[in-house]
């Protein structure tokens, strides 16, 4: 913004136009006054004695002395003056006043509006002022507010939508039972187990999404030997891919500096990101779990050679019930907010998280980086 069309520069001219005016017209005045008053002839005054015989004395003429023309001339230039600055004053006053409290009542409305929750409510101020600044920002508010509200009424449909199917399934499957319909087996309770246990990690995972979102979550940070960590989870995990075929790869040096993390929601993180890529890789695929450190950070990162991601879904991965392909994920039981969790968690541990995929079949990567833990960033130093 150029520094005419800044306020203070505004009120600032405002200001010298009526100082401006005030001393052309004190010039003015006075200058024709003196002309008149001092120029011509000092007028001249009759005695009392002149007065009542109506000769002229020149002894009884009396003169205006010089100081007093001068003083009446000074009087009246001021006089004329202070009216026209004072009718410069209002006029530029009102001109500017109105420049400004315009805008800001059109400020103060709106913004009531966006306390109402009307929040497609946006200013139009045409100017390049600080009031137009405020202005922009009321806007970027109002679009905050408004995206909040529909990823808040998003969330609610995905909510109904993730407890309507296992309940609906559940609740068809045991009316079936009751009526005779369908026949009680060991494949059918362990739909309906399968089912409550699916409804069951939602509820949870909706818990813990909403306590790590509202910063209610107890993260303890420690020095945390993540080898150790990843070895316990790794015999965790192996039969699980043994069994649906899938190989699973571990790529960590044996000698790992201490990272600086809480060690229960660090499994969280690990847990959650290998149960996405074994959800998105079939038969046949690998997973790899990497790590290595740097000078004062641990990197992780989690690939896969699975279904892999479109670029335009990539920005969207982190979002709540967001999902690349929703059908697939509802058969394979994701509840859609794990790995919301686990951006949530990795920020509160003071790291970051991203993802990379070259495209559809072409795998996924996952990768957080953690801070080392004080002692093996003083051995780097």
């Amino acid at each position: 913004m150029r520094w005419p069309h800044q306020l203070r520069w505004k009120l600032f001219f405002s200001h010298l136009v009526i100082v401006v005016i005030a001393d052309v017209v004190l010039l003015a005045t006075a200058t024709f006054l003196a002309s008149v008053g001092l120029v011509h002839s000092a007028p001249l005054t009759l005695g009392s004695a002149a007065a009542e015989t109506g000769s002229l004395d020149p002894s009884a003429v009396i003169e205006t002395p010089p100081l007093q023309q001068f003083q009446a001339v000074v009087q009246q230039s001021l006089l004329v003056s202070g009216f026209a600055a004072l009718a410069a004053a209002v006029v530029v006053s009102l001109f500017v006043s109105r420049r400004i409290v315009e805008p800001l009542i059109t400020l103060t409305s709106v913004s009531k509006r966006l306390a109402q929750g009307f929040y497609r409510e946006r200013t139009r101020i045409a100017s390049d002022d600080e009031i137009a600044q405020l202005s922009r920002s009321v806007n970027q508010l109002a679009d905050a507010l408004d995206q909040t509200e529909q990823r808040r009424l998003a969330l609610l449909a995905d909510v109904t939508h993730e407890l309507r199917t296992p309940l609906a399934t559940i609740g068809g499957y045991m009316e079936g039972l009751l009526d005779g319909v369908v026949q009680p087996s060991h494949e059918t309770f362990n739909l309906i187990l399968h089912e409550s246990n699916r409804l069951q990690r939602l509820i949870e995972d909706l818990e813990l999404l909403s306590r790590v979102e509202a910063g209610q979550l107890p993260v303890v940070a420690r020095s945390v030997n993540l080898v150790h960590l990843i070895e316990a989870i790794c015999v965790q995990f192996e039969p699980i891919f043994s069994a649906n075929q899938v190989r699973m790869g571990i790529e960590v040096p044996l000698r790992l500096p201490p990272v600086w993390a809480d060690p229960d929601r660090l499994d969280q993180i690990l847990i959650n990101l290998l149960s996405n890529a074994y959800r998105y890789t079939p038969a046949g695929g690998e997973v790899v779990l990497r790590a290595w450190a740097t000078t004062d950070k641990m990197t992780v990162e989690v690939a896969d050679s699975g279904v892999g991601i479109a670029a335009e879904h990539l920005p969207h991965v982190f979002e709540r019930f967001y999902r690349v392909d929703k059908s697939r994920a509802r058969q394979s039981g994701g509840s859609g907010i794990g790995l919301a969790i686990v951006r949530h968690l990795v920020d509160a541990q003071g790291g970051d998280i991203s993802v990379w995929s070259a495209g559809k079949g072409q795998g996924t990567v996952f990768t957080f980086t953690l801070p080392l833990a004080p002692e093996s960033q003083n051995k780097s130093s």
